[in-house]
């Protein structure tokens, strides 16, 4: 089986700044893989070059697949003035980019957005106009919605990004039943790992240009970070949980903003 996922020598550079470059990275149907690193590490521009929105400055990309790619973006509140129902974005996730009533007609088009939002659990306010829905069930129907297509690729920016613990944990799990169920590959943008860590089998860290592909037990030591930053991190597993904390201060994976500041 070929991979879902082939991005080789990879480099993306804006102007003199090299945000990566030989970036070599397979990723196979029903892997998850977790995409970490500081804020300006080209992260999200990754996700953007596998969606065709940016191009490489060298370099290939390959996505094999016969359904359109799914995306969940970061969590962003929308306004409590869109009437939108959630079943109606949902549906954006299947015909979102063309005229007509979608594949297979009216009825398949409601079997497939009903199928979706049910995986989600939204029954009792996917008709609610979501401009009054609260941020987590936003970001399920936001999930509904790249799952709608039946992707083979998933690609997931940051999804749990101000969400409490019982969301992410919701919206994770069902990324989770998704890739095992229809071997979805999954990109995973974020900068907390803890509570997608039971389900990742790879992770790239990416810093200042440089990177490191590899298991979570392989790239999350304490040797392998502070390689990468250049500065002494040091890498502690309480409960199974995972801490990160720089040169400077104590500070968690959990706090990633503090991190990137202090530990660079």
């Amino acid at each position: 089986m070929s991979p879902a996922v082939e991005i080789s020598g990879a480099t993306l550079a804006f102007g003199a700044r090299t945000l990566w470059s030989g970036l070599d990275l397979s990723v196979e149907p029903g892997e998850f893989v977790a995409v970490l690193g500081p804020n300006g590490s080209g992260k999200t521009s990754l996700l953007k070059v596998l969606l065709g929105l940016q191009h490489l400055s060298r370099g290939s990309v390959r996505i094999n697949s016969d359904h359109p790619v799914g995306y969940v973006p970061q969590q962003r509140a929308m306004s409590e003035a869109l009437t939108l129902r959630g079943v109606d974005l949902v549906g954006l996730g299947l015909d979102g980019h063309r005229w007509g009533t979608g594949l297979r007609g009216l009825a398949e088009r409601r079997r497939r957005v009903s199928a979706a939002v049910a995986a989600v659990g939204a029954q009792s306010y996917a008709k609610q106009p979501v401009g009054k829905l609260s941020g987590g069930e936003q970001q399920r129907l936001r999930v509904a919605q790249a799952l709608v297509g039946e992707p083979d690729v998933l690609l997931c920016d940051e999804p749990l990004l101000s969400l409490d613990l019982a969301h992410q944990r919701a919206v994770s799990e069902l990324i989770d039943v998704r890739r095992r169920e229809a071997g979805t590959a999954v990109l995973f943008v974020t900068h907390e790992i803890n509570p997608i860590l039971p389900y990742v089998d790879r992770v790239l860290y990416l810093v200042d240009g440089r990177f490191r592909i590899g298991p979570p037990e392989v790239v999350m030591t304490s040797e392998t970070l502070s390689e990468l930053y250049r500065a002494r991190v040091e890498v502690v597993r309480v409960g199974g949980q995972i801490h990160v904390a720089g040169a400077r201060s104590a500070v968690c994976e959990d706090e990633p903003h503090h991190l990137d500041e202090r530990v660079s």
